[in-house]
């Protein structure tokens, strides 16, 4: 067992990373490393995440260097212990590349391609993603306010486990058509509503960040029957402060650095906003009907500058397990909008996070979330 040599390879982030650049190690060559501890940082078309280590060990190569762009399973690092000679780890090497290679050759022609597709339902046109099969609850995925469904590209495959896990692009956002209607809550929920009849899911477990919170909380209590329990983060709905320099300056930002500093607001960490990041945000925001759409949904959720609607008596009626996730440095919506609630909801309120704890601390959530609907069986 001391003489294992263990690669370290290009993570999986989220079900649309396809590759990851090396965007800086946090530990050099030859020193010990435990499980859980940070190895490198790795950019993704969305964020920078800090990988943790698998194993625990020496850190005895960093196969790929700062910059780097590879494939996902691609060889980054070699954890080994220090008596194995400098001669086996090139051997090692050398054989995972080649093997690397050849694997990815055979792939290419035969691998099924994981995209979304693009579905009507009722008089709209939704960009769809499934994933995951079995038995259990299937699970359903509502972005927030200007976000896709790339906002959980970090917990969409983590918690396709034995269920259906569903995400898609609300109307005006993403790829979606860009029709709002009304713009409200009530009115994104019942096209939530039309696309579990579409997926022919009866019920399922609804997670809903932001604006999606009030969305999955207004389905509760308008479709009560299709939810089978709520995972609702940094919700809206819940009081009436709502950072409007945010929202209107998400809906004007018309040049990347502009759209860099409004999308700072949505983390603790400020470096998580890159310029990928923004550079996809932007050309999302110059599709026609984008930016009226956008206004439509801040007009109709956010009037004179507060949250319209106020589901804090919905919540206190639902009939379903809730448990509620919110990072204690939210600048968009206060974490103190979680005070007050029934005891029957489940709080978790993370520290050093932001508006989005499912980017910023994705393994805790989706392990927070696992645990939550393993718990909760509720009678379908």
């Amino acid at each position: 067992m001391t003489h294992d040599i263990t690669p370290i390879t290009m993570p999986k982030f989220g079900l649309a990373m396809t590759e990851g650049k090396i965007a800086g190690w946090m530990v050099e060559p030859g020193a010990a490393i435990k499980t859980g501890d940070e190895l490198v940082d790795i950019e993704t078309s969305k964020i920078t995440n800090a990988f943790e280590s698998p194993v625990t060990g020496t850190l005895r190569r960093q196969v790929a260097g700062n910059g780097e762009m590879l494939p996902v399973g691609a060889l980054i690092g070699v954890v080994a212990d220090p008596a194995v000679p400098d001669t086996d780890i090139d051997a090692f090497i050398t054989r995972f590349q080649a093997d690397f290679a050849a694997s990815s050759d055979a792939q290419s022609d035969s691998a099924p391609v994981d995209e979304p597709v693009m579905m009507t339902v009722g008089d709209h046109t939704l960009r769809v993603h499934e994933r995951g099969e079995g038995d259990g609850t299937p699970l359903l995925l509502i972005h927030g306010f200007g976000g896709d469904l790339k906002n959980w590209m970090l917990n969409h495959a983590a918690l396709a486990h034995g269920r259906r896990v569903i995400a898609f692009d609300l109307p005006g956002h993403g790829e979606s058509s860009k029709d709002v209607g009304p713009g409200t809550l009530a009115f994104f929920a019942d096209v939530t509503a039309q696309l579990l009849a579409q997926l022919k899911i009866r019920q399922a477990h609804v997670m809903g960040h932001s604006l999606g919170g009030g969305i999955a909380l207004t389905l509760a209590h308008t479709a009560p029957h299709s939810v089978a329990s709520l995972v609702l983060v940094a919700p809206a709905g819940l009081g009436p402060q709502i950072n409007m320099t945010f929202i209107n300056g998400f809906i004007e930002a018309d040049r990347v650095r502009a759209v860099q500093d409004v999308l700072k607001y949505l983390v603790h960490d400020k470096s998580l906003i890159g310029r990928r990041m923004s550079d996809d945000v932007l050309r999302y925001k110059r599709l026609d009907g984008v930016q009226a759409a956008l206004r439509t949904v801040a007009d109709a959720c956010f009037p004179g500058g507060h949250q319209g609607d106020d589901l804090r008596p919905v919540l206190a009626a639902v009939g379903v397990p809730v448990t509620v996730i919110w990072g204690r440095e939210d600048e968009i919506l206060p974490v103190t909008q979680a005070d007050g609630l029934s005891t029957s909801v489940e709080r978790h309120i993370l520290p050093d996070i932001g508006h989005m704890p499912q980017l910023e601390c994705a393994d805790k959530v989706n392990g927070m979330v696992e645990d939550f609907m393993k718990s909760k069986v509720v009678a379908t």
